[in-house]
């Protein structure tokens, strides 16, 4: 999947994005539709924001976001809402997302089933520092959700407002996307040692060490052996610069067989993860193979390409190493 830092989204759930922001010019401040309110709240998802230039540290959402969803609740029927997404919630490096609010508001969103918590374009935040808190509390407070995408740093510059995961088990999500420029070994264990029966696409974004990316290969192995999740279909572990290493260690998992998608893109992928990949398990069964945005050589694609026939393999942006040799992620900020 391509994913965006230059805009906000305008399709979440296979729904157009109808977008809701505070105004700076009334007193107290008035939530602003971008056009004529839909009429049915289902037909669309829902994005509030409440972005501001604030530079004092925060435990929560700002005062004005905390303001603009009480008004969205106000607006429409929330019960009828399914989709929702949440822009910034002030300057979102200095205050952390509105779990709590949300949680709080589950009685009221009782049809919600998507939630994408971080639509910030790096023009507001740079993905780095977004600040978000432990995401785990949204799924118990909506055990209907199916779909959950968060947009986080790992932690923020004075080390609170970190992104958390604890294990949890959850029946009804399908979609898991957590996309970071450095994803923490203590989010990837709680995602791995949570079971989510039905989850069938699971994307990570690994990042680098630059930002608290030390996720190991070993933290992945719960994932891999694919025994909390019986219906996972696609499987993302891209932005990595451990891709060589999660290549070879994808080459023999065992839950690859039952995959129809696999997306190793944006990371650092070379020759040699590549050759693993070839080297391993069959890999003929998939739809799909994502290495967009890798360091691969033209043998090395040509290979690929006639070795996996009736594969779709996307080997776009091809990059190069620096002058110094060294390679970079797609997003590492």
């Amino acid at each position: 999947m391509r994913t965006s830092f230059t805009g906000h989204a305008t399709e979440f759930a296979g729904l157009p994005v109808f977008g809701l922001s505070q105004s700076w010019t009334d007193e107290p401040p008035r939530l602003v539709p971008e056009a004529e309110l839909p009429t049915e709240p289902g037909a669309v998802a829902w994005r509030i924001e409440a972005w501001e230039d604030d530079d004092g540290w925060d435990y929560g959402p700002s005062s004005m976001f905390r303001h603009a969803f009480e008004q969205f609740l106000e607006l429409v029927d929330p019960a009828g809402v399914r989709a929702l997404v949440i822009g910034s919630w002030g300057y979102a490096a200095m205050n952390a997302a509105p779990i709590g609010q949300l949680c709080a508001a589950a009685d009221r969103l009782t049809g919600l089933r998507a939630l994408f918590l971080g639509d910030i374009p790096a023009e507001e935040c740079e993905l780095s520092w977004i600040c978000q808190g432990d995401v785990a509390a949204l799924l118990a407070a909506y055990p209907g959700l199916e779909i959950l995408r968060i947009r986080s740093g790992d932690a923020d510059a004075a080390g609170r407002n970190g992104l958390a995961f604890d294990a949890v088990r959850h029946g009804a999500l399908r979609t898991l996307v957590v996309e970071s420029a450095g994803l923490s070994a203590g989010v990837v264990r709680g995602i791995a040692d949570s079971d989510f029966p039905a989850l069938a696409h699971l994307e990570l974004w690994l990042g680098t060490d630059r930002w608290g990316g030390d996720t190991s290969v070993e933290d992945l192995a719960p994932i891999l052996g694919g025994e909390r999740l019986p219906s996972l279909r696609s499987l993302g572990l891209r932005n990595a610069e451990i891709a060589d290493r999660v290549a070879v260690a994808v080459a023999g998992a065992p839950v690859v067989a039952r995959l129809r998608e696999l997306d190793l893109s944006l990371g650092v992928l070379s020759d040699e993860g590549a050759a693993a990949l070839l080297a391993g398990q069959p890999l003929t069964h998939l739809r799909r193979l994502d290495l967009h945005h890798h360091y691969l050589s033209a043998e090395m694609a040509d290979r690929l390409v006639a070795e996996l026939p009736g594969v779709e393999v996307d080997l776009t942006e091809v990059m190069l190493p620096d002058e110094y040799d060294d390679r970079y992620v797609a997003v590492d900020e």
